[in-house]
């Protein structure tokens, strides 16, 4: 009975072993979404059920090969890769405790001036309903870089509860691989001035606004996002003003080196819907757009989608800038009253849809784009813009690209870059920094090498191989014309002759004859001390058949003396 208590007690450990991983395990209720995408940055930001040290995986290729954990053993995480490549695929998955996530996918930024954008936007839409999922479902097929919010992201008061069910819950798979930027609608300050839905993203921040107001580049698209119920009055002014907000817009804008300027918010300067155009939006801040060079003005607020003319003022000018109101991402929709007002190009209030929008040097063309696909206005903005830069190069050098280990190596790095600082990677696990630099290798290998120029904000790297090889002077096997090592020497099997048939078996010894001995004869001179195994003789039909040749040749030479 006592052999079978180890058996016992192992099952009782693996139970509460397994009790224990159980316990550990943590689920998510609330699925990753993509928040602070730069060039080389992207916050993956989740939530579990139960406290948890998760980590995030992720990788190129469609491999996810790296791991990072989160700073945070609770419920609440956003895990910030960095050290990404620009404009480049990546798939990440997130292993809670037990519990993982299906790969997805996103693409960093492209490196600051890339001139190709790709964004869609939309407002108005934060229901859980029908509708909303089919907008997003249709914008998430469109593949864009990123997708800006113009405000009442959930309704009906921005509660915690309506921001999971309203917005989290119905654009998972959306949020999951395109970074949102959002702006506050008037719904959200329904609760504590919109401060809950604030809580729930990790937004770019500004010094006097935080995440309420701000901006952030994007290729070569600079977007400023503003807090418009605050500008209007709707909060408490504790944590915004509208003084605040027109100083920081003002120098935002004016220190942006943008090749076009975007700037989204909720209640719209220009709108003939059901709440008409919100008049102080359009005193306050319109001299401000026109003054700085914003190319498009976003809205939303009224439930419906309208493009103006080129405005200027409280007019139309060909040197103005166009005014829309895209109201129509999932929210019932509402009937224009009035007539359509001349400044008013083209409007809709019969089908919900969003915004699709590509910039591409100096021409960006936009598309009001329904649920299914359908194409309801298009348009296109253009300007002259001045040559492109020429990328950054940086020209390497490398003496001794191949040799024996050790093996020593001078690397030179020519930048582009007036100014610039290089750091080398080596490829050993190595680094070090200058224009000129020594390495030594010790192990052969091929070594991939990779070079860094950096000048303020612009970044360049290049890439070289070092081969290095096994010293030739390393001792080898022996070849077969090198002296033995006194181990025997198979003999390759002998193939019967004609006139002797192999049978297989060894020949009988010879007996009853009177001409042969009865001992063995001493052997012929010349073959005293002959071991039959130093010839390779040891095995096989020969080893058998050479005694027997010699009893037979003694036998002859006593015969002939008799």
């Amino acid at each position: 009975m006592h052999r079978f208590r180890p058996l016992a007690l192992g099952a009782v450990a693996a139970a509460i072993t397994l009790s224990a991983a159980n316990a550990d395990a943590a689920s998510l209720t609330r699925a990753p979404y993509l928040q602070r995408v730069g060039p080389d940055t992207a916050t993956i930001a989740f939530r579990l059920d139960s406290p948890c040290v998760p980590s995030v995986r992720y990788g190129t290729n469609g491999a996810a090969s790296q791991t990072l954990a989160s700073s945070d053993n609770g419920k609440v995480h956003a895990v910030v890769l960095t050290g990404l490549t620009p404009a480049t695929e990546y798939t990440y998955e997130v292993e809670a405790c037990g519990t993982g996530t299906a790969p997805k996918h996103f693409s960093t930024a492209p490196v600051p001036g890339t001139r190709r954008v790709h964004f869609a936007a939309t407002g108005d839409f934060g229901t859980g309903g029908p509708e909303q999922k089919a907008v997003f479902t249709s914008m998430h097929a469109a593949r864009p870089e990123l997708f800006i919010t113009l405000g009442d992201n959930a309704y009906s008061d921005g509660t915690e509860q309506e921001i999971q069910d309203n917005f989290f819950v119905p654009m998972a798979d959306l949020l999951a691989e395109v970074p949102v930027y959002a702006s506050l609608g008037n719904h959200e300050y329904n609760t504590d001035d919109g401060q809950p839905f604030v809580d729930n993203l990790y937004l770019p921040t500004s010094p006097t606004g935080g995440e309420r107001y701000y901006s952030f580049d994007w290729g070569h698209v600079h977007f400023a996002a503003l807090d418009s119920s605050c500008a209007i009055g709707l909060g408490d002014g504790k944590r915004c003003t509208l003084k605040d907000q027109k100083q920081w817009l003002e120098q935002d804008l004016s220190n942006s080196r943008a090749d076009w300027k975007i700037v989204f918010f909720h209640h719209p300067p220009w709108s003939s819907g059901k709440h008409g155009s919100q008049l102080l939006m359009r005193r306050e801040f319109t001299p401000i757009f026109e003054r700085y060079g914003v190319d498009m003005v976003l809205s939303g607020h009224d439930h419906n989608y309208e493009r103006t003319r080129l405005m200027k003022g409280n007019g139309e000018a060909s040197d103005g800038l166009p005014y829309l109101v895209v109201g129509s991402g999932g929210k019932n929709l509402r009937t224009f009253k009035g007539s359509q007002p001349a400044w008013s190009v083209t409007r809709n209030d019969t089908d919900f849809g969003y915004l699709d929008v590509k910039v591409e040097e100096g021409t960006l063309d936009a598309r009001m784009v329904t649920a299914t696909g359908e194409v309801l206005d298009s348009f296109t903005l253009t300007k002259q813009l001045p040559p492109a830069p020429q990328p950054a190069t940086l020209a390497l050098t490398v003496e001794g690209e191949r040799g024996v280990a050790p093996h020593q190596v001078l690397f030179r790095a020519t930048p582009s870059l007036p100014g610039a600082s290089v750091i080398w990677d080596f490829g050993d696990g190595q680094a070090a920094e200058g224009l000129e630099v020594p390495h030594l290798y010790t192990q052969p290998g091929t070594y991939s090498v990779t070079a860094t120029a950096t000048a303020g904000d612009q970044t360049v790297t290049s890439t070289t191989t070092v081969v290095v090889e096994q010293d030739d002077q390393t001792p080898t096997s022996p070849t077969p014309s090198e002296p033995s090592t006194g181990e025997p020497t198979p003999e390759p099997p002998t193939s019967p002759t004609p006139s002797e048939p192999s049978t297989g078996e060894p020949p009988a010894p010879v007996t009853g004859d009177p001409g042969l001995p009865p001992t063995l004869p001493e052997p012929p001179p010349g073959m005293d001390g002959l071991d039959p195994e130093a010839m390779g003789c040891s095995t096989g039909a020969m080893a058998t058949l050479f005694p027997a040749g010699v009893l037979l040749l003694a036998g002859a030479l006593r015969r002939r003396r008799r």
